[in-house]
């Protein structure tokens, strides 16, 4: 049962002169209010808890002595372990005391806690246990009896081991500026320990694809695949299409697989959904400011943004997620400059010059490479649209849903249930990040796809600048990275290109039909064998021939589309742009 870190910790004092510097020494087992305090059943490992401290009852109440406790709590019940492990480790002839309290102070009458007091006492006889002694044994067997150490996981098995769960932050007390700057801390310590704990595989992305089969989420194999080698290109992905098409589920739910599985009822502080908001117009709701009136306080934003940032930079081999929901809610320059910035750079983001911040946040942040941040757009007249610059910086995936998605979807006899992902795959995270940080610069078969496809970049670079939507290095240098990371999970041949002009070239293109109309049909041409030279000088015969529904056309003319993913896109960009006068790639 996971306890707060500061509720059970020593040598670990406050800077002289700041309050909250002692140890908690109990958990309440049901926190809310409004329903009278009643016990929370479904917080993970509780029941176990409660059903050992009644086997191992004790009820020679006169002696027990906890006289140094609270006057204001009722004692409801003290049990006595004698099997007491730290680590999963037996320690010798050792007994710990634990009590079941309910209290009745004014602000909290009637809470019931676990108490697990270094105070408390019994003695009966011959026999005498002292809590004090067990915690001596506890931070003996740590190797650091004058260290710095705390508690953040008590449970009982069997109903008759009390097992502790600790960590030793030091071999000598440590001191820290402020409460929150010590909670920061030890939670991330607490993030690596978990880690630790999950054997570590080959992230291996079929099973992915598998699970969310079974958890009831209908996603084409290759819209999976795209997703997944995107996040390892760069990782910032744009999800765009139609609304209620997937896209926010399939990142949620990649997120949830991967990320370690958090207790019932405990928010997963590997990732977090935050919805954009349409009055988003500077970095304060993601990165928060320096608070204008207490000078050593920096205001974080309620969202968790910055805690998961920083958290990410303390744990850099273990996957972190932002899903930022409808980002262009707000102009995404406003907010996400600093982002945008940083991704390229490899510049710290400026945070606050307070020398003494109380929260413990450095003063600059670097973006970490084990963050990944996830945008999902639809398209609407409350929207804003991409600027070059953001779109330059990510991969821009889009959902569609087709006659066939459809029909699975009604046909599909499985219930939606995305809480089986969770955790599942987390003992692969570390190996995806580092599939994510993995170089290809020098990589002979990644250059080598690039250079293979040069002729087509080629193409495509010169008609793009006709209507200002050229690429630069950047792009050319991420293409060849796609490429290799879609190979990397199961793509081959024409696909890499397609499905690196889809998400890195078409995106930028937006216009008039005067404008685009020429510009459209040659990039169609290049995507389709020999078309180039079949209808030199025929645009409107090979528009006639291939500019119909993509479904509908035959065969033949199917088989000699080379890009198919592209060309179909670019078939809807032009049909836009006949029927309304405009087109864009993002489509309403």
């Amino acid at each position: 049962m996971k306890i707060d870190n500061t509720s059970m910790f020593f040598n670990a004092p406050l800077a002289p002169g700041v309050p909250g510097g002692t140890a908690a020494w109990g958990t309440s087992v049901g926190q809310s209010k409004n329903d009278g305090y009643k016990i929370d059943t479904s917080k993970a490992g509780l029941v176990d808890f409660l059903i050992g401290m009644n086997y191992k009852i004790r009820t020679d109440i006169t002696n027990l002595d906890i006289s140094s406790g609270s006057e204001s709590r009722e004692l409801l019940m003290f049990s006595i372990f004698d099997k007491v492990y730290i680590n999963n480790e037996l320690l010798v002839n050792t007994s710990f005391i634990l009590i079941l309290v309910k209290e009745h102070s004014i602000s909290h009458d009637g809470r019931i806690i676990i108490s697990y007091p270094y105070y408390a006492s019994y003695k009966h006889d011959t026999i005498e246990i002292k809590n004090s002694d067990a915690i001596k044994s506890i931070a003996e067997k740590l190797g650091c009896p004058e260290g710095c150490w705390f508690v953040y996981d008590i449970s009982i098995v069997n109903q008759d081991e009390l097992h502790f769960k600790a960590i030793v932050v030091s071999n000598s007390p440590k001191t820290y500026s402020s409460s929150q700057e010590r909670k920061t801390n030890w939670s991330n310590l607490v993030d690596r320990e978990c880690a630790a704990i999950i054997p570590q595989i080959n992230f291996e992305l079929s099973k992915f694809i598998r699970e969310i089969k079974q958890a009831g989420l209908i996603f084409n194999d290759q819209i999976v695949h795209r997703f997944i080698a995107s996040l390892c290109t760069k990782p910032f992905v744009i999800c765009i299409g139609l609304s209620g098409s997937g896209k926010t589920k399939l990142a949620q739910a990649f997120a949830q697989w991967i990320c370690y599985k958090e207790p019932e009822g405990e928010k997963n502080n590997q990732y977090c959904i935050v919805p954009v908001g349409s009055d988003w117009t500077n970095r304060e709701p993601l990165l928060g400011y320096p608070n204008a009136l207490e000078d050593t306080k920096y205001v974080k934003p309620e969202n968790g943004v910055l805690d998961l940032i920083n958290r990410a930079r303390l744990n850099e081999n273990k996957p972190y997620f932002l899903i930022l929901d409808e980002m262009n809610l707000s102009h995404v320059e406003r907010y996400f400059a600093d982002f945008l910035s940083t991704m390229e750079s490899g510049e710290a983001i400026p945070l606050h010059t307070i020398e003494k911040e109380d929260s413990g946040l450095p003063k600059q942040l670097n973006l970490p490479k084990n963050l990944f941040v996830i945008g999902t757009v639809n398209i609407d007249e409350t929207t804003y649209m991409f600027s070059p610059k953001v779109l330059d910086r990510a991969n821009t995936i889009e959902f569609t849903v087709t006659k066939g998605d459809l029909k699975d979807f009604i046909n599909s006899n499985i219930s939606l249930n995305t809480g089986l992902l969770k955790g599942e795959g987390s003992g692969m995270g570390e190996s995806f990040v580092a599939k994510a940080k993995q170089k290809h610069k020098n990589d002979n078969a990644a250059d080598q796809n690039l250079k293979n496809k040069e002729a087509d970049l080629k193409e495509f670079f010169e008609e793009l600048k006709k209507s200002g939507a050229e690429f630069g290095y950047r792009t050319a240098s991420e293409i060849g990275r796609l490429m290799f990371m879609l190979e990397l999970f199961g793509e081959k041949d024409d696909n890499l290109l397609d499905i690196a002009i889809m998400q890195k070239l078409l995106p930028k293109l937006h216009g008039s039909r005067s404008k685009l109309n020429t510009t459209l049909t040659t990039l169609a041409k290049f995507c389709v064998n020999d078309a180039i030279n079949d209808y030199e000088g025929k645009d409107e015969d090979f528009r006639k021939t291939y500019f119909t529904a993509y479904d509908k056309l035959p065969q033949e003319t199917l088989g000699k589309i080379k890009y198919k993913i592209s060309f179909e896109k670019i078939s809807r960009m032009h049909k836009n742009a006949i029927e309304n006068g405009f087109t864009s790639y993002a489509e309403a």
